[in-house]
């Protein structure tokens, strides 16, 4: 009776730790879904696409994928663990060890593209600046990054006169949104108090990094979390009889 006893504390607690783990997963899913959303709407993919490289883009649309899921796989797992349902929990442990190893590589990719990032940032930069004027995804990009981060060029505003452009528009600052100041006045001048004068290289670089940092840090956290919700399943089913 004493062992049998035991066995019903013991159940109870990894009922009620599955169900606590599941309950705080569903959080981490949530928050990984909503710093995926984030990032689109501040444009971290597209800004991405200036520098020909799509790894940090993957990782947005897997944690944005992986997060739902995990939201919605952790809710119905609180289920589970409450009704002690042996069959829930044993496709909960399935489906949750796939998403484990999807937000991990998430996670890992994130921190991957960190340190890529550094390698290739100018060369990429330097190269996609020569088609502004020759592809419309390449000038929409450049755009979008200047605008965005406040920048101009890859150093400096000058390097679109290195190659021959004028100064884009989405260089000069705005006067209200939607609207700019006409700063540019040809390939090798412009009025410095209407024309951003910093080069974009340094904070795009800063600007994918944090954003990489975060969401790669927080696909982590919440592979962690699984592992051990995984655990929990486990010993829970061991005590169902």
């Amino acid at each position: 009776m004493g062992y049998g006893t035991e066995m019903d504390g013991c159940g109870r607690f990894m009922k009620y730790s599955l169900f606590f783990t599941n309950f705080i997963i569903f959080i981490g899913g949530v928050v990984i879904t909503g710093l995926a959303i984030w990032a689109f709407v501040d444009k971290v993919p597209y800004i991405g696409d200036l520098i020909g490289n799509d790894l940090l883009t993957g990782t947005v649309y897997v944690l944005l994928a992986g997060g739902i899921l995990v939201s919605i796989i952790a809710f119905f797992g609180c289920i589970g663990a409450s009704r002690e349902v042996k069959c829930m929990l044993v496709t909960y442990f399935i489906i949750v060890f796939l998403l484990f190893v999807t937000i991990l590589i998430g996670g890992i990719l994130g921190y991957v593209f960190s340190e890529k990032l550094v390698n290739t940032l100018e060369r990429e930069m330097s190269g996609s600046l020569r088609l502004y004027d020759h592809r419309k995804s390449v000038r929409d990009t450049w755009d979008t990054t200047q605008a965005q981060l406040h920048c101009c060029g890859v150093h400096t505003w000058r390097d679109w006169g290195l190659h021959g452009l004028r100064v884009p528009e989405s260089c000069c600052r705005e006067v209200q949104p939607g609207q700019r100041f006409n700063c540019s006045a040809g390939t090798d001048t412009v009025n410095p108090s209407n024309a951003y004068l910093e080069g974009c290289l340094n904070r795009t670089q800063i600007y994918m990094q944090q954003h990489a940092a975060v969401m790669g840090g927080a696909g982590i956290a919440v592979a962690c979390l699984m592992f051990f919700g995984m655990v929990f399943s486990c010993a829970l089913f061991k005590m169902i009889e």
